[in-house]
């Protein structure tokens, strides 16, 4: 692996931004204000920001390669290798695919789900972002929670969360357009996707205890756990007790400061920051920022989410960048339990952005850098060669 050196750049060390240099060496930051040595690979970061790389908790936008168009499906591993050079060309170093196991079929099914985790753990060391399983369990799909905690006893899930759309489910069947959305994503009948959800619905007595069998196994595994769409601060205890610390997305302020007060890791989603409000007309992201309310910010269903709004949120004088940043490089590094990352210091693993901020609402990476390895330029002009070594004098025979 070559080492790397880059120069002169605006560096957010720990809560400031300096004037320094970094070296690179393997897979990790190996100093800070280092000098050039010899023969290293040079990138000249004059006017430019350097950066921890992004890391995102929770992004299901490869759904969107999986299948671009309802019913119009390509290959898994064709849709994770693209989505992996998206991620990495929106800043994002590592990546928790939140993939959703239902209780339909489809899409969302089981049979995706662990297809998708078999991909991802066979493709995983091709990918240049570091790339991790996510899921996002339906509390409502009783029969998948016998596989689930053995895939936690195995090792094989990142993070574990806890959904419920059921009652939004039942509320879009009364919209003609969402709940032809729904049935074209299982690819069931109309018929046979009423009598699904009708099932679905006559086990809900079960959900509770099978709630709290799963968290004890996540539990057992050591992986942490996020509730999603929490709706109380009832609810936000409940799953506090039984060590779910991570609030995603919670519904209303009440709840929200439940979560704060306890100091669980509180999640937004970016795309809500840069669009100016949530697609559903639920919580403003920047309201709950500027509350203190949101520790985290995931991309969500957008990947050029994440860096967007982390420079939206300094252009507005929500939060100066280098708060805002922490949204989404050491906070959601702190919250997934990874501490070699989402700082830029010496021994932490190499995950460095190079960023041009002249257009504030634009901002533009000119370079990637994960895990040692730069895996994404787009200025040539800044790459210098490796110092030249002095040539040995050849005497002529």
């Amino acid at each position: 692996m070559t080492d790397i050196f880059i120069e002169g750049g605006r560096t957010l060390i720990g809560s400031e931004f300096a004037e320094t240099s970094l070296s690179v060496s393997g897979a990790d930051i190996a100093q800070i204000d280092a000098p050039r040595d010899r023969a290293r690979l040079a990138i000249d970061a004059c006017n430019l920001l350097v950066l921890p790389g992004i890391v995102d908790l929770h992004g299901d936008a490869f759904e969107r390669q999986m299948m671009p168009r309802a019913g119009v499906d390509f290959p898994i591993d064709v849709a994770l290798a693209d989505t992996d050079r998206q991620v990495i060309s929106n800043g994002i170093t590592t990546v928790f695919h939140a993939t959703t196991w239902s209780w339909e079929p489809g899409l969302r099914s089981g049979d995706n789900a662990r297809r998708l985790l078999e991909a991802i753990e066979r493709q995983r060391p091709h990918f240049a972002a570091d790339t991790r399983f996510h899921l996002r369990h339906e509390t409502y799909n009783l029969d998948a929670e016998a596989e689930i905690c053995q895939w936690l006893a195995e090792g094989r899930v990142d993070l574990f969360a806890f959904n419920d759309h059921m009652d939004g489910t039942i509320g879009d069947m009364a919209t003609p357009r969402k709940r032809n959305r729904m049935v074209e994503r299982t690819g069931l009948s109309s018929e046979d996707f009423d009598k699904l959800v009708a099932h679905v619905v006559s086990r809900t007595a079960g959900v509770p205890a099978s709630i709290t069998r799963l968290a004890a196994a996540a539990r057992a595994a050591e992986v942490r756990m996020l509730s999603h769409d929490d709706a109380t601060p009832a609810m936000r205890r409940a799953f506090r007790d039984m060590g779910v610390t991570l609030a995603e997305f919670p519904i209303n302020e009440e709840t929200a400061r439940e979560a704060a007060a306890a100091g669980d890791a509180i999640v937004y989603g970016a795309p809500n920051v840069v669009r100016g409000g949530s697609h559903t007309g639920w919580t403003r992201a920047s309201d709950m920022i500027a509350k203190g309310l949101c520790s985290v910010l995931a991309s969500d269903y957008y990947y050029p989410a994440p860096l967007l709004a982390a420079f939206r949120l300094a252009a507005d004088g929500m939060l100066p960048l280098n708060e805002a940043w922490k949204l989404i490089s050491s906070a959601p590094a702190q919250a997934t339990g990874l501490t070699d990352r989402g700082t830029l210091a010496a021994g932490h693993r190499a995950d460095i952005l190079l960023v041009d901020d002249s257009a504030p609402l634009r901002p533009r990476l000119v370079a990637v850098i994960a895990a040692g390895k730069l895996v994404h330029f787009t200025d040539a002009t800044r790459l210098q060669t490796a110092v030249a070594l002095p040539r040995e004098t050849v005497v002529a025979a």
